[in-house]
């Protein structure tokens, strides 16, 4: 029984990982063609679709943390997929006037190799048990570029929003109302951008978390 459930969780996580490695590949590829062919102004809605599917397809990657089919830690992921789904959603899809900032090619495709990366290496070691040494290094040593490109872009494109945000009141909810209730979606976003200074501990915990990973990593590679 053990053996089977071993084999089905490969097969999912080799399926899983395959498939979001297509749908990035294709946000690349649209993003790259567009961006030689017409412009940043024209990436989003060149990519508006796949991305959307990609990027909320992650959200699978906190279920695997929490039923543990994979050893990442929820402390890591969730931040990551949060703040990229809030971007996603809550700022490209929300506000249209973001879509055509310089930012966004930036952004998909600072993402978009990443993930690339990412969901190669992992597709192979679940498929294969083991990943090759080149994909090893770029899967542990290009998010020292890519990281601080996709954060930049991300918090850029939240501040571009905010004046869309508080002219719209989009997604606000005013007193007085049955629910006692009262939420205001610009100072939320703010909050958000917070989260991204340096001064607070979450994105240079993460940035700490991925330069462990990436020397337990590679020392390990140059063991075996």
């Amino acid at each position: 029984m053990a053996k089977f459930l071993s084999s089905l969780r490969r097969i999912y996580l080799t399926t899983y990982n395959w498939t979001v490695f297509v749908g990035w590949s294709h946000v690349l590829y649209l993003s790259l063609k567009t961006l030689k062919e017409s412009g940043h102004e024209n990436v989003y809605v060149a990519v508006e679709r796949p991305l959307q599917l990609s990027q909320t397809a992650a959200v699978l990657e906190i279920l695997h943390g929490l039923v543990g089919l994979v050893r990442s830690p929820i402390t890591a992921t969730l931040p990551q997929i949060s703040s990229r789904l809030h971007v996603t959603w809550g700022i490209l899809w929300s506000f249209p006037q973001t879509r055509k900032h310089k930012l966004v090619s930036s952004l998909v495709i600072s993402w978009s190799f990443t993930e690339i990366i990412r969901y190669s290496f992992f597709g192979m070691k679940e498929a294969l048990g083991f990943a090759p040494s080149w994909l090893l290094w770029l899967r542990y040593s290009t998010f020292l570029v890519l990281y601080p490109t996709g954060i930049t872009s991300e918090i850029g494109l939240i501040y571009t929003a905010l004046k869309y945000i508080k002219g719209s009141e989009k997604y606000c909810i005013r007193m007085p109302n049955k629910w006692n209730f009262s939420f205001d979606y610009f100072y939320a976003a703010i909050l958000t951008l917070l989260i991204y200074f340096p001064g607070m501990d979450l994105i240079p915990h993460m940035y700490r978390y991925m330069l462990r990973q990436r020397k337990k990593a590679l020392s390990k590679s140059k063991r075996d």
